[in-house]
């Protein structure tokens, strides 16, 4: 890898070097290696071919290759506009499951309504106090730990929790920021709640509002929403349809000036706070994910949201409350930073003021017709009725017993992971998993693909190989596909990985008006894109839990938190797919999980200790800055861009060890032969 590090010399703010560009031919093998045993014989022959072409002396990939060195010498980062339009602003599914994730806060006991209003008015201020920190640039700067330990990270990300926007558009959505410099920094929030909006200042007289106060407001607004008069119908849930169909609702909407009044206070305000109705008895955790996701359709909160605005606070009556992010403006970690903060500042821790204001909506047949077809498509397509959900809390052993084997337990998770999907379908299939690229300028994420050919190995000889391979051949296999995992996502941290790479010759290409090459036409290309296993570690240090759906039809969402004596799932899936249950691939994660604690026991326990530690693995935390990333599916036509990234957060504690050096000095021929993650 070290090598390849030379590319970084020019810095820009912050003294961040630019993302490199990884070597045509580099990226060129290494997209075989992740293919080849994903494809039938056949498949791979006619890839082979085409990728071969592309790569010849003087072709197409040449001049493609010669135009991103261009594009890297006056960008700060050459793959940032082409990465954020593919993943997120090009997508015309619907927000709620298919993009927005959503971040489950432990259960709250509220026992008279003032509870949750007053938690509500506590949560509020972390927010201020949050914003505060971010508005005098007085938020440290983060530093990756694990894999390359010590460097500055990108910090952009932060600043856009709550000055963005996404602006719904025909064909592309628009991530709006606001700069402070052209607009007023917005002074107030809006507080949906029975499905009304309502704008809550937040500064009064140059003043922030104390706790005591915005309790007051939120009491005012609960009793506005309660009275019969003036009511308007659930606007939110027109947010909730596909991009396309809300960028032709919005612009309705528009043509009264009342209530483009409405969605200027909506668009400007700093986030959401949605006091939900409670929705019955204690809840499981699988009940939660779900509300959480998707409000429970239109019987439950399910209008009671605004799907466009970054961050939406849920306050549920009954105690389920959460985040819900709209994820194009940032990566996991920073929602899990800004939700850590605001949790453990609520642990820690009236005069006479302007009654706030309901937001008025002139409703149009048209807008009513509308309503009813967002609403029908919410329950029915894909949200509601179809999410399958299972939050399963693994209670066997957690990252310490994966740590005492001298394994990373991100790279040991991924296995099972693949292990489990092998047990319910019989192969392998295209998994996603991002890596944080934030050493970089304006760096997001890049991919690190865990079905790799090592993985496949010992999960055949776990299944089919089960008698015939000895327990010791079994563990040789198991460390091989750890140390690959490793390997891959350290390539990918530094800007090694495919998937970026892939997309900026594509998109040049579109640029250039050239006709698609054949390479993106290619079979294999739309089977590496079609993430079926969309994975992300979500570590958090206090009690809650990441969760989002699948990012394809016949997919499954697997977010994992892992904790030092448990590690929490979040598997989803569709109930429309026939080859998909939540329920029957966390019984076969579960027996994976048991069948590798029972290989690494009987395999470990008499080995010697100081032999173990002579670089055979790898400390999990490689992923540290593997942020969580989501990638949403596209078209269902346009496979190539149903990938999708997704959670994947470290936040590595100081007690733990480093990932040791051996990960790094293989031959540089095997270093090439890892830069894993193809996206495009």
């Amino acid at each position: 890898v070290a090598p390849l590090l030379s590319q970084h010399a020019s810095s820009g703010p912050g003294g961040l070097p630019k993302l490199p560009l990884p070597v045509l031919k580099d990226t060129l093998d290494m997209y075989l290696r992740c293919m080849k045993h994903l494809l039938t014989e056949e498949q791979f022959n006619k890839t082979q071919n085409v990728v071969k072409q592309f790569g010849a002396p003087g072709g197409v990939g040449e001049l493609l290759q010669s135009k991103l060195v261009e594009r890297r010498e006056n960008k700060a980062n050459w793959v940032y506009d082409y990465w954020l339009n593919d993943m997120y602003l090009n997508n015309r599914l619907a927000l709620p499951v298919n993009s927005s994730p959503a971040m489950v806060f432990p259960q709250q006991h509220f026992r008279a309504p003032i509870d949750s209003l007053r938690f509500a008015a506590h949560l509020i201020s972390g927010v201020l106090e949050y914003k505060t920190l971010l508005d005098s640039r007085a938020l440290p700067v983060d530093y990756a730990r694990g894999q390359l330990a010590g460097t500055p990270l990108c910090m952009e990300q932060y600043y856009r929790l709550f000055t963005s926007y996404r602006l719904p558009g025909p064909e592309r959505d628009t991530l709006v920021a606001q700069e402070s410099s052209v607009m007023p920094e917005p002074e107030h929030i809006i507080v949906a709640c029975k499905n009304q909006f309502f704008v809550l200042d937040v500064v009064i007289n140059f003043r922030r509002l104390n706790e005591r106060d915005l309790l007051a407001q939120l009491e005012k607004i609960a009793r506005m929403a309660d009275s019969e008069e003036e009511r308007v119908p659930p606007i939110g849930l027109l947010t909730s349809d596909g991009r396309t169909e809300w960028a032709e609702s919005r612009s309705v909407l528009m043509k009264e000036s009342t209530n483009r009044d409405s969605l200027d206070m909506i668009e400007r305000c700093l986030c959401l706070v949605c006091l939900d109705d409670a929705s019955g008895p204690e809840l499981s955790d699988s009940a939660r994910a779900m509300l959480m996701l998707h409000g429970g359709g239109v019987a439950k909160n399910g209008g009671n949201r605004w799907y466009d605005k970054p961050m939406q606070f849920v306050v549920g009556a009954g105690g389920c409350c959460g985040v819900v992010c709209e994820h194009s403006p940032f990566e996991g970690i920073v929602l899990v930073q800004c939700t850590e903060f605001l949790l453990k500042y609520m642990a820690a821790s009236v005069s006479e003021l302007p009654a706030p204001r309901k937001l008025r909506w002139k409703c149009t047949p048209e807008i009513h017709k509308l309503l009813a077809s967002s609403a029908d498509k919410l329950q029915r397509f894909g949200q509601v009725e179809n999410l399958d959900m299972n939050v399963h809390k693994f209670y066997n052993y957690g990252k310490e017993f994966i740590k005492k084997q001298k394994m990373s337990p991100d790279a040991y998770i991924q296995v099972a992971l693949q292990l489990a999907y092998y047990r319910c379908h019989s192969r392998l299939v295209s998994t996603y998993e991002s890596a944080s690229i934030r050493r970089f300028q304006k760096g997001r994420v890049d991919n690190i693909r865990s079905a790799t050919p090592e993985a496949l190995a010992f999960v055949k000889a776990m299944t089919d190989g089960e008698l015939s391979t000895s327990e010791t051949v079994k563990m040789e296999m198991l460390r091989s596909a750890i140390n690959v995992q490793t390997k891959y996502t350290i390539l990918a941290i530094t800007g090694m990985a495919i998937d970026n790479h892939l997309l900026g010759l594509r998109e040049i290409a579109h640029e250039l008006k050239m006709e698609k090459p054949e390479i993106f036409k290619d079979e294999a290309h739309l089977i590496s894109n079609h993430f079926i296993l969309s994975t992300s570690q979500v570590p958090t240090t206090v009690e809650m839990f990441c969760c989002y759906g699948p990012v394809v039809p016949n997919g499954y969402g697997a977010c994992y938190n892992p904790q030092s004596d448990h590690i929490i799932f979040c598997v989803s899936s569709f109930h429309e797919s026939p080859e998909t249950c939540s329920t029957e691939f966390v019984k076969c994660l579960v027996q994976a999980l048991l069948d590798m604690r029972d290989l690494c026991s009987k395999c470990n326990s008499g080995s010697n200790p100081t032999q173990q530690r002579q670089g055979q693995t790898l400390e999990t935390h490689t992923q540290t800055d593997t942020s969580w990333q989501r990638k949403t599916p596209q078209r269902p036509t346009e496979l190539t861009k149903n990938q999708q990234m997704l959670p994947q957060i470290l936040l590595k504690t100081p007690d733990q060890t480093k990932v040791e050096a051996q990960t790094q000095t293989s031959s540089q021929g095997d270093a090439q032969g890892l830069k894993n993650g193809s996206k495009s």
